[in-house]
């Protein structure tokens, strides 16, 4: 039976005509959930994190613990984002559904100090990124006056992120704490971090399969559509493998990568082995170390263009080399890598190929079948560089009736990015349809208001399981929704992607481990 169509009470909450009724909640905003309702008055009583998949509500819930906390005299909250677009669109959300006095604040580097000291006096509810509060903190007001602190994006809270300070000051005035996240990850270490920095005692974690949310959960249909590499890109691709091996080699011999096969030493491997040397030399012991470090930096640039060759497509690498090429001030590796021959060969190699990425032909046939199809369809495609979202958004705008825009973050390297403001125009002409595909870099991944789309496109596998799911979660919210992953075969793309399924997987079994830990002393 359905209880959100019955007339009950759950704990702080009456639930009529299928609707939440509260003093603090407009009338017919919230539609009733069980389970929603059910973690809200779990999380009025404890410190809590909130484990569930997007698009089931975690903003709604809490909304619904901010409208019983306000209904005390004189009590705020702080409600934390880790972006501003996502900072704005949670007031947006709070502003549609409750209706408190007072002030509802959001804090922006912009506002100028003292106007945040007297804002934040007169406001009910504040939304504000972490690092505003945590430099305020220090010497323009104290937490003492907030009532719930909300912690979005919760997994974050690890390391010396600001969070992590924000709730160790907050902890000491006994305030309540809310963590919110759709994707933990799959490191238990981490997951505890978390749970002990934000003092959490209580644990609501929930799967697609869960019995209590599988009704209000959406399929999502995944497909893998698989591409070779074009001959030229192979011709490039040869001597930069030869250079990688050599570099890789010489590391070997010198004590670092030596457990593993020269084919399977990834990007965060030597990342990994920087950080390593770095430390030696740390501790005084150098000589040889500045010749490693000196290989360490050549074979992290050849991967880097491997990894554009392969899963983004030549004329990426191009850009890439172009501006390498053309740099002034040289580092001692980046000096030796230009004047090796085999790098050399594979940049006069680039400058003569027309064609990027076979991926592009096939994400044109997806753009257009889905077209086809459904004529008003949105679509997202996915890319992890600048340079490809550029040369892809001018591919797709000679497509009929395709109307592509891209979507990237504010600050860039090797460019200007998007203001806040020119992302929110963008994305309320794609919700309006004035564009049909967003081409978006991972600025769109957490949070932010984009509507619901018809489909969504990776232009590459992720090795990241968490950010892999915020990309899948931007479908599938009210109808069945879709996904496509362009896959290069025999490349860095399948290594990514099994990466990214393995750390899935891990994730899956953490979030069972979850449930049962809110049973476990160990946690308090």
């Amino acid at each position: 039976m359905d209880l959100t169509l019955l007339d009950f009470t759950e704990g702080n909450f009456i639930v009529k005509d299928g609707y939440v009724e509260h003093r603090n909640i407009k009338p017919d905003t919230i539609e009733a959930k069980d389970f929603q309702l059910k973690i809200a008055n779990r999380a009025l009583r404890q410190n809590t994190l909130v484990v569930l998949p997007t698009g089931l509500g975690k903003t709604i819930i809490a909304a619904l613990v901010v409208a019983e906390i306000l209904s005390k005299k004189d009590s705020k909250a702080l409600i934390l984002a880790p972006t501003k677009p996502l900072v704005n669109q949670h007031r947006k959300t709070f502003k549609r559904v409750l209706s408190v006095d007072g002030e509802m604040a959001v804090f922006t580097g912009s506002m100028k100090p003292d106007k945040r000291r007297e804002v934040w006096d007169r406001s009910r509810i504040i939304f504000s990124t972490p690092q505003i509060i945590r430099n305020d903190i220090k010497d323009r007001y104290d937490l003492n006056s907030i009532d719930l602190l909300v912690v979005d994006e919760a997994h974050r809270a690890i390391g010396n992120y600001a969070y992590v300070p924000i709730a160790k000051n907050y902890n000491r005035y006994g305030g309540l704490i809310l963590g919110l996240t759709a994707s933990p990850g799959g490191n238990k270490k981490k997951i505890k971090e978390v749970i002990e920095n934000l003092y959490i005692k209580n644990i609501e974690a929930r799967s697609r399969s869960d019995e209590d949310v599988r009704e209000y959960v959406k399929d999502i249909e995944i497909h893998w559509l698989k591409t070779d590499l074009a001959e030229e890109q192979k011709l490039i691709q040869r001597p930069l493998e030869e250079l990688l091996y050599e570099k890789i080699g010489k590391l070997q011999r010198s004590g670092f990568l030596s457990y593993k096969p020269m084919k399977y030493v990834s990007k965060k491997d030597l990342i990994d082995v920087r950080d390593s040397i770095q430390k030696r030399i740390g501790k005084g012991k150098k000589g040889y170390l500045f010749g490693v470090i000196h290989n360490q930096n050549i074979a992290l640039h050849v991967y880097n263009c491997l990894e554009l060759l392969e899963t983004q497509g030549v004329k990426p690498l191009k850009d890439y080399l172009n501006r390498l090429f053309e740099k002034k001030d040289l580092s001692k590796a980046e000096k030796s890598l230009i004047n090796d021959e085999r790098f050399k060969k594979a940049y006069d190699l680039v400058k003569d190929v027309k064609r990027s990425h076979p991926k592009i032909n096939v994400l044109m046939d997806v753009i257009k079948k889905q077209l086809n199809e459904k004529s008003d369809s949105l679509i997202i495609v996915f890319a992890q560089y600048r340079d490809t979202i550029d040369d892809l958004t001018s591919v797709l705008e000679k497509l009929p009736n395709v109307k592509p825009v891209k979507f990237i973050g504010q600050a860039s390297r090797h460019g200007k990015g998007l203001s806040q403001d020119e992302q929110i125009k963008i994305l309320s002409n794609f919700k309006n349809k004035l564009y049909n595909v967003l081409v978006a870099s991972s600025v769109a991944e957490e949070g932010i208001d984009i509507p619901q789309v018809d489909l969504v496109i990776f232009y590459e596998p992720i090795p990241s399981e968490i950010r892999a799911i915020q990309r899948r979660g931007r479908t599938g919210r009210s109808n069945i929704g879709k996904v496509k992953v362009l896959i290069t075969k025999d490349t860095r793309d399948e290594a990514y992607l099994y990466a990214e399924e393995r750390r899935e997987e891990r994730m899956h079994k953490i979030i069972e481990w979850l449930k049962n830990l809110k049973n476990d002393r160990r946690m308090h």
